[in-house]
């Protein structure tokens, strides 16, 4: 009998995929625990529908992310802090305040979880960091950070 997995089972496949398994199996322990669900010509059609969906959406996320390298890949952030004697910061600049800095001056929202920071920033100067939109796809820009 061949079912279609509703959650991922050991030894047999993950969710969504298509395996043939003995008769027995399917109805006494895989249907009644709704772990699959019988492959019928409407649950087929349904898995392929779903699998052209979940592409379409991995395409569409690829290409945001390709727009927002392209807009802010190579750029340099502006930051303002309050410095002491030797260009120590009161404090440190931290992802967030690069995230929000970025959305203020290039229109591109990014979450401060993808920036990555070489370390923390805790004096004046420029630093390099990594946005990493999407898997594989990342930009590098420069914070500079100045005094006030």
């Amino acid at each position: 009998m061949q079912v279609i997995l509703l959650s991922n089972v050991r030894g047999r496949g993950k969710k969504g995929d298509l395996i043939k398994v003995s008769d027995g199996y399917a109805r006494n322990c895989l249907l009644p625990k709704k772990l699959a669900k019988e492959a019928t010509a409407q649950a087929l059609n349904e898995l392929d529908n779903a699998k052209k969906a979940m592409q379409h959406r991995i395409e569409e996320e690829i290409k945001k992310a390709k727009e927002e390298m392209a807009v802010i890949d190579e750029k340099i952030v502006k930051i303002s802090a309050k410095a002491g004697n030797g260009g120590r910061l009161f404090g440190s600049i931290t992802a967030k305040e690069v995230a929000t800095e970025i959305e203020k001056n290039y229109n591109v929202s990014i979450d401060k979880r993808k920036i990555s920071l070489n370390g923390e920033i805790k004096s004046l100067g420029s630093y390099e960091f990594e946005v990493k939109l999407y898997n594989g796809i990342s930009a590098k820009m420069t914070v500079m950070v100045v005094g006030e």
